[in-house]
């Protein structure tokens, strides 16, 4: 590890706020789902700003902190927004902070974000568990050396653990929660798909849209994370309904179901 790599001074930064617990899990709240923070309880919050390599979020919705407290009573790490490749980000300093949970002990990911569905009847509102991915922004955080323990080749038949998605299918069922199941398209954005797109998309086989994740989640299961993911559908993706998209409808969707979003995962949360 060279001098200039900020893994081992943000890692330095952040023990102290964990107070000697080691998080069971690390949440990465997407677009418009800082809400769920409300459900935290104990909060020590660090900005962005003061933890070395973590570049600062640009993007409504996106809060730029994060959280150390505890969910369903056991500790967690709670990432308030994320950093996304179209704000100009490589794929190494979009990795940085799942590289850093792992540094600290997390064995678990639990991450979220805000998509367009493509799956028809796949209406807004509606919870998915992500059990695939495409990654369609071209972007591996894994290109250049190996860094310390990765695995070089990470096997991607199972990125999104299949027990945790049992679990959050079983958690969902008990809490009377609707949660679908599908594969997520990950794009690099930051402009929406047009209709042929999505088209395409479909005949690929993604059932959701969005413009992140899929980085963070090589990263994670490159270090041996177990990693689930969560899906929000904000709204039909292009050509699929008669709104026009925008950014601010998508946040203000996902604030209104962070309520549903916190209960699933605090019921995961308590049973990892």
């Amino acid at each position: 590890m060279s001098p200039a790599d900020p893994l081992a001074p943000a890692t330095a930064a952040l023990r102290p706020a964990l107070m000697s617990q080691r998080p069971v899990a690390a949440l990465v709240l997407g677009s418009g789902l800082g809400g769920v923070a409300h459900h935290i309880a104990s909060i020590r919050r660090i900005p962005f700003a003061e933890i070395p390599g973590f570049a600062p979020a640009t993007v409504a919705g996106h809060g730029g902190e994060l959280v150390a407290g505890t969910m369903a009573g056991r500790p967690i790490l709670a990432q308030l927004g994320r950093l996304h490749l179209y704000e100009g980000w490589d794929a190494e300093t979009t990795a940085l902070p799942v590289r850093v949970y792992a540094e600290l002990g997390v064995e678990t990911l639990l991450v979220t974000n805000a998509a367009g569905g493509i799956r028809r009847p796949l209406a807004a509102g509606r919870l998915l568990v992500i059990a695939d991915h495409l990654n369609l922004t071209f972007r591996n955080p894994l290109v250049g050396p190996v860094r310390g323990p990765e695995t070089r080749f990470p096997d991607g038949s199972a990125l999104y653990d299949p027990a945790l998605r049992r679990l959050a299918r079983r958690v969902a069922t008990d809490l009377h929660i609707a949660l679908e199941e599908g594969v997520y398209a990950g794009v690099l954005g930051p402009s929406y798909e047009t209709p042929a797109e999505i088209r395409m998309l479909e005949r690929m086989g993604a059932d959701v849209v969005g413009m992140s994740t899929v980085v963070e989640t090589i990263a994670a299961r490159a270090r041996g994370l177990r990693c689930l993911g969560l899906s929000v559908v904000t709204n039909p993706a292009a050509g699929l309904g008669r709104e026009r998209l925008t950014h601010e409808e998508v946040t203000s969707v996902s604030a209104r179901l962070t309520g549903e979003l916190a209960r699933l995962l605090e019921g995961i949360v308590a049973a990892l």
